[in-house]
């Protein structure tokens, strides 16, 4: 029975080594001195206050395992709470965007850098996490204004789409019937890599010559719809990654402070999803307006 309790099993052996007779040192007392004597303490278990009452072991056997929160490991309400709070930042920031684009650039330059800096570090930094979320939303703010002048309900349409995708994910996610492997892990990476390089050559066409490939390639914006649906697959699967990755975590035990890289993770998904679907809305809204 008290092998279910470490600290009642920590007692019992306290205790039956506390119950031994001490052995007489050599020197320190003749051979056979006090022999047939009790020595201190020797058959005395249990007073003095060393053996616990029946209340007390009543109350050993029936205490909880100790907590996710004792033990400082992640939990899930951990991921959602550290979640919300750089959702909160990124809000904040896209509020400053909005009201001064001029924000745009700084907040394009340094929530890239930012979150490649947090891509990359061992252990997590909240401090750097809630900055890149601050300096994400100030570009998010800023771009979201200005294709709600071209579009006007653009932003809320965007808002709602990328809730249907994270929900939808997720709901699959919990039920089982979505899940990552290796093989489509792979393949994520590789499409992922090519996506990053079409957009490094697509933002370098733009700058430099004002051609973008999405809409003003030959093939028109049925190419952009293209790519844009891709990216929304690839930002699917990288919510699956996300998912499968706290899962993880929460089961091995991983220590709390992990919870701050989930949420990074998270927010990166979701912005990346917000920013696909307002495209593919925009480029949308200017078809059916021709």
């Amino acid at each position: 029975m008290a092998g279910g309790n470490p600290l009642l099993r920590d007692f019992s052996r306290t205790g039956a080594q506390g119950a031994q007779p001490s052995t007489p040192q050599y020197g320190q007392s003749p051979y056979g001195a006090g022999y047939g004597r009790p020595q201190p303490g020797y058959g005395q278990y249990g007073q003095g206050g060393y053996a616990p009452s029946p209340e007390n072991l009543d109350a050993l056997y029936n205490a909880p395992a100790a907590g996710t929160n004792q033990t400082g490991r992640m939990t899930y309400d951990d991921v959602i709470m550290r979640t919300a709070t750089v959702l909160g930042a990124v809000i904040l920031g896209a509020l400053a965007g909005w009201a001064f684009p001029v924000l745009v650039l700084p907040g394009l330059v340094v929530g890239l850098v930012l979150g490649l800096v947090n891509a990359f570090k061992r252990q997590p930094s909240p401090g750097l996490i809630l900055a890149y979320g601050l300096f994400e939303g100030m570009f998010l703010g800023g771009i979201s204004r200005a294709f709600e002048g071209m579009y006007p309900g653009i932003v809320v349409q965007a808002v709602l789409g990328t809730i249907a995708v994270f929900v939808s994910v997720l709901v699959l996610f919990r039920s089982g019937k979505l899940r990552a492997s290796g093989r489509a892990t792979r393949i994520f990476m590789v499409a992922l890599m090519a996506y990053a390089l079409f957009g490094l050559v697509n933002l370098g066409a733009v700058l430099l010559f004002g051609f973008n490939i999405r809409t003003d390639s030959p093939l028109g914006p049925w190419l952009g719809l293209a790519i844009g649906a891709i990216a929304i697959l690839l930002a699917a699967y990288s919510f699956v990654l996300d998912f499968e990755n706290i899962k993880h975590g929460v089961a091995t035990g991983v220590p709390q402070k992990m919870a701050w890289s989930a949420a990074f993770g998270l927010t990166v998904t979701l912005v990346w999803t917000y920013i696909e679907i307002l495209r593919i809305l925009a480029i949308i809204r200017e078809m059916t307006s021709e």
